[in-house]
């Protein structure tokens, strides 16, 4: 794991403390694997990275599952059955637009081939995308079936690599290069003794904000004060269109926790991930697709594919009255996987010629010193 964390500078995210990796593997039996897929020679700079919700076959034990879209402009696979049933029944995988096939192909096979599975005929994959063809020449299709299994294969309850890797190897957020990222809190045992976990593969854009200092704007990015201004400076018609259109992009949230949680417990879970990433600056534009799907790795909560008839196995659940302590632990988790996925990458080159350059991470550490918000490391 990278020691660019924004931790490591002193900036420390809301209240909740981390888990012991402060990432989403800090919540019991999730996994993470990736595969990084990068030549400057033919212009990949792409890749996969896949969550597991547990250890098992879960196709046979689904978990609870909830999505929250904030905007659709996406081509993510298996949200209807989702929404429709309440249950996660593949791995996650994370990859470009235009991998999504070769995604649902290596997840079927991947879930086909699991033992228990030999008379199974459908399966509903979840795929999830965001546009990488700024960096990566997309349209060569770099992914296959195989990277998308040995991306499973690989995945393990361990710290998880940020930045420029797996999914997240051609991306950008806000204008620098970006990547996947991830963080954890772990609420008291007075408030339930959970952990939520949030892994992002940010692709997003709008105006960069790191603990409440408008770093996008001092960074030279484009400024709302200019259409609210009188007088608006010449060309101001242009500028508000090229700002418009660089916030286009797509952003993937994937909370995880172990908290007993209904679906629509989950849904407004998912919510809050959306939350976090707008504390970061993100608008949601018109071409940007945000999604957050939120599981529960609980035990007591999982769907057995196979059980006597008309009966769930089940236990306790967290209220309604109960969830807030969780809905902050997911807004800080998302806020921050955000933030690390910035400041774990690095400058890139891109498949046109051209190269996408990191955050500039010392000017924007003097920027929060100068606002007074940094804490001394």
């Amino acid at each position: 794991m990278t020691n660019n964390r924004v931790r490591s500078y002193g900036i420390h995210i809301g209240i909740l403390p981390a888990g012991k990796f402060n990432a989403v593997t800090d919540v019991p039996g999730v996994k993470v694997g990736q595969v990084t897929l990068e030549d400057d020679a033919c212009g990949m700079h792409t890749g996969v990275t896949a969550i597991l919700p547990h250890g098992g076959n879960v196709f046979q034990e689904k978990v609870p599952a909830g999505v929250f879209v904030g905007n659709g402009f996406g081509k993510s696979a298996g949200i209807p059955q989702i929404n429709e049933l309440g249950t996660l029944e593949t791995p996650i995988v994370l990859t470009n637009t235009l991998s999504v096939a070769a995604g649902i192909e290596g997840l079927l096979s991947w879930t086909l081939e699991q033992p228990g599975n030999e008379a199974v005929k459908s399966v509903n994959a979840f795929v999830g995308e965001t546009n990488d063809g700024r960096v990566n020449d997309i349209r060569a299709r770099f992914v296959s079936p195989n990277h998308v299994i040995e991306a499973l294969r690989r995945a393990e309850s361990a710290p998880v690599e940020e930045g420029c890797c797996g999914a997240g190897t051609g991306t950008v957020a806000f204008g620098f290069k970006a990547g996947i990222g991830t963080a954890s809190r772990k609420l008291p045992e007075s408030l339930g003794g959970w952990t939520v976990g949030v892994i992002v593969q940010a692709n997003f854009g709008g105006f960069l904000t790191v603990k409440g200092v408008e770093v996008g704007r001092q960074l030279g990015g484009w400024s709302n004060e200019k259409l609210l201004s009188q007088a608006m400076p010449a060309g101001w018609a242009e500028r508000v269109k090229d700002a418009a259109g660089s916030a286009d992009g797509s952003i993937m949230m994937i909370a995880a926790t172990d908290a007993p949680l209904t679906q629509r417990s989950l849904e407004r879970l998912a919510e809050r991930a959306f939350m976090g990433m707008t504390r970061t600056g993100g608008i949601a534009s018109n071409g940007s697709g945000d999604f957050a799907l939120a599981f529960s790795t609980a035990p007591s909560m999982r769907v057995r594919h196979e059980a006597p008839y008309g009966l769930l196995e089940g236990g306790p659940t967290v209220r309604s009255d109960d969830m807030t302590p969780l809905f902050m632990a997911a807004i800080e988790s998302t806020e921050e996987a955000i933030l690390n996925a910035l400041f774990t990458a690095h400058d890139t080159a891109a498949y046109d010629g051209g190269r996408i350059a990191a955050l500039p991470r010392e000017t924007v550490l003097q920027m929060l010193r100068k606002a007074g918000v940094l804490a001394e490391r």
